[in-house]
């Protein structure tokens, strides 16, 4: 038996319905499963220990698991691209009821995803220090001198921005904009608590369950994206 709740005080403010679009529904779809597959092949290779904390367990890493170090570099670079037009399309979803949270987190989540497939593609060079052998030791001062650099510190801040706080305002507007329901909206929200509890304790795993909730709540999106109305005729 379905229950309505009154409108009145409680439900967002009606408006015109968001226009459909069939690619922006597909990029929401499918962007969130790269960084499934890029989290699940690093935790599969992490599973007996080691890391990239630093440039000498990066190497040793992907010397180690360089199947699994590729496939999760190259899914992270394509969650990356797709990830901006996926949070385009959320945005056109709540633009008509939750506008200026949708906008924040849209923008900070595109730029951070942009800066993310730059950190990714540094995976490939990974690969080729740990492929080519030689001076160890001075590949792994070299990667983590390029990861202090102060001229390219403002991209892993950027990213870090768009990741947590841009996911966290986009699933707010999408909870405000009640577009989508509230289990669908609670899923993409859960990625930020779940990835910072992964760093905190160590384990991956935690990345993995948050991406995979991330995009269950995205592909509800994009669904209730494709249902939306078409474009108005051009008279």
């Amino acid at each position: 038996m379905e229950t309505s709740v009154p409108s009145s005080g409680v439900s967002a403010p009606a408006g015109p319905s968001p226009t459909r679009s069939l690619p922006l529904a597909m990029a929401l779809f499918s962007a969130p499963w790269g960084f499934v597959v890029a989290n699940g092949a690093y935790a599969w290779a992490t599973r007996a220990g080691g890391g990239d904390g630093n440039g000498a367990e990066t190497l040793a890493l992907a010397a180690a698991h360089p199947g699994l170090y590729r496939l999760g570099t190259v899914a992270a670079m394509l969650g990356s691209l797709l990830m901006v037009p996926a949070v385009l399309g959320a945005k056109r979803l709540v633009a008509d009821r939750s506008p200026k949270l949708g906008f924040a987190g849209a923008v900070l989540m595109a730029g951070g995803y942009i800066c993310y497939f730059g950190v990714a593609l540094s995976g490939i060079t990974d690969l080729a220090m740990a492929e080519r052998g030689g001076p160890i030791a001075d590949y792994a001062a070299v990667l983590d001198s390029s990861q202090s650099d102060a001229s390219a510190l403002w991209v892993f801040l950027l990213f870090v921005l768009g990741n947590l706080v841009g996911t966290l305002l986009l699933g707010l507007a999408l909870l405000r904009s009640r577009r989508v329901p509230l289990w669908a909206a609670a899923a993409v929200l859960a990625w930020p608590p779940l990835h910072v509890t992964g760093l905190v304790v160590g384990s991956e795993w935690f990345e993995v369950a948050g991406a995979v909730l991330q995009g269950v709540g995205l592909a509800v999106t994009g669904s209730r994206l494709l249902a939306a109305a078409g474009p108005a005729p051009r008279s």
